[in-house]
């Protein structure tokens, strides 16, 4: 939805008043890329959960059992959390993050999400009118 006139006149004030009390803050905003970003944060998940896998095998070699426990949960979470990190960061550089419920903003028609017995009970009549 495009700004009307009188918002991107404000906008366009905030900005020149932005760049004319802190010059140095607007162009470090200008010039970051949020794709990059979100590409390191990808990269630290991906290192971490290299970490979590080493902690994991580290615990099964050291053949201690109180210690396998301790330490394969702590690798195991660290895994967990770093791959659900990741994922969900490569979801909004490929633009289908949770903002856009798992689709292209520009989809025209979206669809509500619908329970498990919702779409059970809309199934159901659509059987019981065709009969």
């Amino acid at each position: 939805m495009p700004l009307s006139e009188n918002e991107q006149r404000l906008l366009d004030q905030i900005e020149r008043a932005l760049v004319e009390d802190d010059p140095k803050f607007a162009s470090a905003v200008r010039s970051t890329n949020p794709r990059t970003y979100l590409l390191r944060r990808v990269r630290r998940s991906l290192l971490l959960f290299v970490a979590g896998l080493v902690v994991l095998l580290v615990g099964v070699v050291l053949n201690r059992t109180p210690l396998i426990v301790v330490l394969g949960v702590l690798g195991f979470a660290t895994m967990l959390f770093a791959a659900s990190r990741g994922a969900a960061d490569l979801r909004r550089i490929s633009g289908r993050g949770a903002e856009a419920g798992g689709r292209h903003p520009s989809t025209p028609h979206r669809r509500t999400r619908t329970s498990f017995t919702e779409r059970i009970e809309q199934r159901w009549r659509r059987r019981w009118d065709d009969h």
